[in-house]
């Protein structure tokens, strides 16, 4: 293809009426089946226990609330002086990197050489395939970039870190001595995304973000973010992964550059409670004054996930001053006391000379059998003060490996001496975007990363009646909710269509999904809907959880599937009231563990908004306590959909619901 191609490498619909006639004449006897009359569905809102009272109140809001106007940013009262700042830095990138969308940067330097993206498997990568196909024909991306998708070898499991080591190979494969000249930012994407399912079919660096037009996701965003890099930058490779926002600002005379040898990390000021979930770097207090938006220093040692108590022994907890300046940074402006800090790690660049070594390392391995972490393995062999504590410590790896400790202590003997230069940077914020819990909150109840990055209640949707509360609004992303449909508080909505008679509780996930039937879906729900090709037919599956069920919890026993919990009930007990025996076969996949993701309960329907009804009503069951089977279906597991997903008419879907908006902007902008 040429340089604006995808380059892909591997290994060197809805119901009929009379269907929705049928749906509606169900009887209605509990909340989320289906729907006979607004009274009783009003009457039921009432009688909801304390945690689902606002939904009534918000019924009622709605009703007296005029039509509302132009969509508008949701502007968040700035919390403290480090807003503003970071607000018109990320302004002017986005700007900035408007302008490269659908063409060629005007000069080298201006843009990424290469961008990779990872994925798990060949089913992930011809998904992202297909959708970077679908943004450069859109003109969503700048050209004249390579864009290439680099899957994991089959087989075992090996991590970011291996992933890292084996996209090397394959751009040595690629382009000969010649990628040794390229600048290139490659994204970790290769999860499943088991903590946050609705980026699982389509990719975690495709989750939607609620502001753009067209809707802007997370690869656009990491674009966006690092567009002032490529010119400051010596050939080289720039990691990030694909769940995480860092914004920033810098003063006006201050440039951020990697052009040193060895490794090059952001730093960012962080409570010590954020430090125990990511890297910390041990700094020398001395060099940093905590003065300007970004210091440059050199990193003694870097600490991965630890406990508090080996952050204060290693010296990595530093003092803020209750100054303006460091308050800002600190993003604790409010504060009138010194409070503590810990310098956490975000992305990091590797200069070519030190790639190289990288890539020998490799290829001197047989074959890799072990997860390496990018950070964890690579960032802690770094540094004066390292280590080989951690080579030993295999109690964070998903399994045991035999292999893990000997790479280890080879990667800490090949590292040994490489500069972890740090670049501080004192006005900065690291949002993570991997979980139910962190998506709901950041992009419906955290005012600051609103403020930020100017998200909208409701980005480039139809919405006749918005719903928003006290308690937070509703996100809404490139959807269609129809007259009389309610959402709760603290909800998001992406690429569904909600028809009226729709009631979405608090706090709920609502992706995918086609829902033209009378339903209350209850609060903390997540429901999204997949296309699967089954036989080379098309077939739709609703996966349908609470927002805290832990869908990468397994057991090795049978007889403990009773710990794994559906809503809060334990999964043998749903499994009785849906009339499915628990055995080997009830799970998915080749291994001997059992979970809610390899679990076979969700059933195949011939539409969308039939498996919508099928998985609630196999939700509302669990809640009720009453018997409804799900003999005569074929179901799948979570693990399964994935596997028979049909990328292709999901996103189709998607674009009916785009189409449909530009043809009603069209209609209302001639009638005015």
């Amino acid at each position: 293809m040429g340089n604006d191609g995808i380059l892909a490498q591997t290994n060197p619909a809805s119901p009929s009426d009379s269907e929705a006639r049928t749906l509606r004449k169900r009887p209605r006897p509990t909340a989320t089946t289906i729907n006979s009359g607004r009274s009783a569905a009003a009457d039921r809102a009432r009688q909801r226990s304390p945690g689902s009272a606002p939904l009534q109140q918000l019924r009622t809001a709605l009703r007296v609330r005029p039509p509302p106007g132009p969509a508008l940013p949701e502007l968040a009262v700035p919390c403290g002086s480090a807003c503003p700042p970071r607000r018109a830095a990320t302004g002017r990138r986005l700007e900035r990197f408007a302008a490269l969308r659908g063409r060629a940067a005007a000069r080298h330097g201006e843009f990424w050489d290469l961008v990779a993206i990872t994925a798990a498997d060949a089913e992930q990568e011809r998904a992202f395939r297909r959708q970077l196909a679908a943004k450069l024909r859109g003109g969503e991306l700048p050209l004249g970039v390579r864009y290439h998708v680099f899957v994991d070898p089959p087989g075992h499991k090996i991590g970011n870190g291996g992933s890292t080591l084996h996209v090397l190979q394959c751009l040595e494969n690629l382009y000969g001595d010649k990628w040794t000249s390229f600048i290139v930012l490659l994204i970790h994407s290769g999860g499943y995304s088991q903590r946050l399912p609705n980026a699982s079919a389509l990719g975690k660096i495709f989750t939607a973000l609620p502001f753009g037009d067209p809707v802007y996701q997370m690869l656009e965003l990491k674009l966006a973010m690092y567009i002032d890099f490529p010119r400051h930058m010596k050939p080289g490779i720039l990691i990030t992964c694909s769940d995480d926002i860092e914004l920033y600002s810098t003063g006006p005379t201050e440039t951020i550059t990697f052009d040193k040898p060895g490794f090059t990390a952001l730093a960012h000021p962080s409570d010590l409670a954020v430090g125990t979930t990511h890297g910390v770097f041990v700094l020398d207090p001395s060099s940093l004054s905590g003065e300007g938006g970004l210091e440059y220093t050199s990193c003694h040692r870097f600490l991965h996930k630890p406990d508090v108590q080996t952050m204060r022994r290693c010296g990595a907890v530093c003092v803020r001053r209750n100054s303006s300046q460091l308050d800002s940074f600190a993003d604790h402006s409010d504060s009138e006391v010194d409070s503590e800090c810990v310098y956490t790690d975000s992305i990091f660049y590797i200069d070519h000379g030190t790639a190289k070594q990288l890539l020998a390392f490799y290829k001197q391995i047989d074959t890799l059998c072990c997860e390496i972490d990018a950070y964890g393995d690579f960032l802690q062999a770094l540094g004066r003060g390292t280590t080989q504590d951690h080579t030993k410590n295999t109690s964070k790896a998903t399994k045991e490996e035999s292999q893990l400790a000997e790479v280890r202590q080879k990667l800490c003997s090949l590292l040994k001496g490489t500069s972890l230069n740090v670049i501080v940077l004192n006005n900065s914020k690291f949002y993570h975007i991997g979980t139910t819990q962190e998506y709901l909150f950041h992009f419906t109840s955290d005012s600051k990363l609103k403020f930020e990055l100017n998200l909208l209640p409701e980005a480039f949707s139809i919405s006749s009646d918005k719903a928003e509360t006290l308690g937070g609004s509703a996100s809404i992303i490139q959807s269609i909710l129809e007259p009389g449909c309610f959402v709760g508080p603290g909800s998001i909505i992406e690429y569904s269509r909600i028809g009226p008679g729709v009631l979405v509780g608090k706090n709920c996930i609502v992706s995918g999904s086609c829902i033209n039937l009378e339903v209350d879906i209850p609060s903390n729900c997540f429901l999204s809907s997949l296309s699967v090709k089954i036989d080379d037919q098309v077939k739709y599956v609703s996966m349908v959880f609470s927002v805290e069920d832990d869908l990468k919890k397994n057991v090795e026993l049978l007889s403990d599937t009773n710990s794994l919990r559906f809503f809060g009930v334990s999964l043998r007990e749903c499994l009785e009231l849906w009339g499915v025996q628990v055995s080997d076969q009830l799970f998915s996949g080749e291994n001997s563990r059992f979970g809610l993701w390899t679990a076979r309960i969700f059933p195949v329907c011939s539409s969308l908004s039939e498996s919508v009804r099928m998985s609630l009503n196999m939700l509302n069951s669990v809640q009720r306590v009453s018997a409804f089977t799900l003999n005569g279906f074929k179901l799948l597991s979570v693990q399964e959909m994935l596997a028979y997903k049909d990328v292709e008419d999901m996103l189709k879907f998607r674009n009916e619901i785009r189409d449909e908006i530009c043809l009603k902007r069209q209609k209302d902008k001639s009638d005015l």
